[in-house]
């Protein structure tokens, strides 16, 4: 274990540049300040990934206080590998955000309190990813939670304020439960490190109260990660929210609670106690296959395409549920690979989305007639994310479902395999209706092609950078998947 400051760093930057943005205020200076902290705060997460891999676990002590006395941040190759994600996609929303936030909030001597909500978001999800103990779980939940109820709360329609409403009401609820959760491990362990929980927590795991925690923490991440049928804020949050809250949210805040389960279920609770004596996979399959059905089907009817992905992340969030249940180096590959692709392809479907609002005020597939070639640049970066969800070879969706698929054969479970297949042909459904009338249809008389612009170079960039990532890792999976692999057999504690 080494001692090395990065993994504070990981937090304090987006956290002071959130004060200094309430300091300066001008937009220009706070725009610029925020894209510059977020790339270095991108960078530090690679260092840090990169020493993970180097060195292997590393410890950094809060004001000198050794764990558990103190509050450890604590780095191995799962959190290093969520850290990349969650700071990369912070990165790359910040640097497209600019032009999209002067069209969707209008109020350009308001803009610095979006970055500033903003920063305070990432910090938050940051410090949920990098910390080992208990309770400063919660207080960066809280953080990343107040923040996005202010994000949400800043789209154009009212619709926008209830939306954020209903996710405070739900995400109190979560907090709630993951509190009582952990008072109640503190109560029985007197320690709130969850490398110390791990140890002492073997000596109670027969008592009510232990079972009663495991509960209570079971149910209030999956609130928060909206695992179906906890997901009714997550729609309306994502249809409402502006563009770029939407895609920076629908890459990360779900991500980072999935997470938390893997770490709970595998870290603090262990393999044993979750899967051989509370039989959880016996509730997470079904639950899990009956979300990737059922939001994949409910995707397939909407008109609004927010809400369409809305419902398509719910179903996604199934996939790395279903990878979960297996319990296998397998299925945990699966689940945590997904974690990563789906940060992916989901911020550039609504990045690329973005840029249509940007451009012409469409978020409903009956005002994208002749997109394709009006916008053909914007909508060649939305077929690519559609193709890679639905999981066509070569590319990271691909990846992902190859294992799961492989993890359900491996158990004997061909109708789970068969469930998977299924739902990519229920994503084909749904991207192919916004194909068909964007590059089947004409404009319509009142817009014609020449009215619609494609979208800025600024805001095609960092969508396009996204959309070579998808190919990039969809074909080269030494980093995505080895790096999985090499997580899922640490939680299953196998020898690499």
């Amino acid at each position: 274990m080494i001692d090395n400051p990065l993994p504070i760093l990981q937090v304090l930057l987006p956290l002071v540049a959130a004060v200094l943005c309430l300091l300066l205020r001008n937009r220009l200076i706070v725009t610029t300040l925020a894209i510059v902290v977020t790339w270095v705060t991108f960078a530090v997460s690679v260092a840090l990934m990169s020493a993970v891999l180097r060195q292997g676990v590393i410890s950094y002590e809060l004001g000198g206080w050794p764990p558990p006395f103190g509050i450890e941040y604590r780095v191995d190759v799962l959190n290093a590998f969520v850290l990349v994600l969650v700071s990369g996609i912070g990165a790359v929303v910040a640097t497209w955000s600019p032009s999209s936030i002067s069209v969707e909030l209008p109020r350009y001597e308001r803009h610095y309190l979006f970055y500033c909500a903003y920063l305070l978001c990432l910090a938050g999800l940051l410090g949920i990813a990098v910390t080992g103990d208990m309770f400063n779980v919660f207080v960066f939940l809280e953080i990343s939670a107040l923040s996005s109820y202010v994000l949400i709360s800043l789209g154009q329609d009212r619709r926008a304020l209830t939306a954020a409403y209903s996710y405070l009401v739900m995400g109190t609820l979560g907090a709630t439960f993951i509190l009582i959760g952990i008072g109640l491990l503190y109560i029985m362990t007197g320690t709130l490190n969850m490398a110390d929980l791990a140890e002492r927590l073997p000596e109670v795991l027969d008592t009510r109260t232990v079972i009663v925690a495991f509960g209570f923490l079971v149910v209030g991440v999956s609130l928060k990660m909206a695992l179906f049928p906890l997901h009714l804020w997550l729609p309306n949050a994502y249809a409402y929210a502006p563009s770029a809250v939407t895609a920076f949210l629908a890459a990360t805040a779900t991500k980072v609670s999935v997470y938390l389960l893997l770490r709970f279920f595998f870290t603090v609770f262990g393999y044993e106690f979750a899967f051989d004596r509370m039989q959880l996979w016996i509730f997470l399959m079904p639950l899990a296959l009956v979300g990737i059905v059922t939001a994949s089907l409910v995707a397939i009817f909407q008109n609004n395409i927010k809400r369409m992905l809305a419902y398509s992340s719910v179903a996604q969030i199934g996939y790395m549920v279903l990878g979960i249940s297996f319990a296998s180096v397998n299925g945990l590959t699966g689940g945590i690979v997904h974690l990563f692709n789906h940060g992916l392809m989901k911020c550039a479907l609504f990045l690329a989305l973005g840029c249509i609002v940007y451009r012409c005020g469409a978020d409903h597939i009956d005002e994208m007639r002749g997109l394709g070639r009006t916008m053909p640049w914007t909508m060649a970066a939305f077929v690519a994310g559609g193709l890679s969800l639905i999981g066509v070879p070569m590319t990271v969706g691909f990846i992902s479902k190859w294992y799961l698929v492989v993890a359900a054969l491996e158990r004997g479970l061909w109708p789970v395999a068969a469930v998977v297949l299924f739902s990519s042909l229920l994503a084909a459904v749904y991207i192919w209706r916004v194909v068909e009338v964007a590059y089947f249809e004409a404009p319509s008389a009142v817009e014609g092609e020449g009215s619609v612009r494609e979208a800025p170079l600024a805001m095609l960039i960092p969508v396009w950078a996204l959309v070579v990532a998808i190919f990039y890792f969809g074909i080269t999976t030494e980093f995505t998947a080895g790096i999985a692999r090499q997580a899922a057999e640490s939680l299953l504690r196998v020898a690499s």
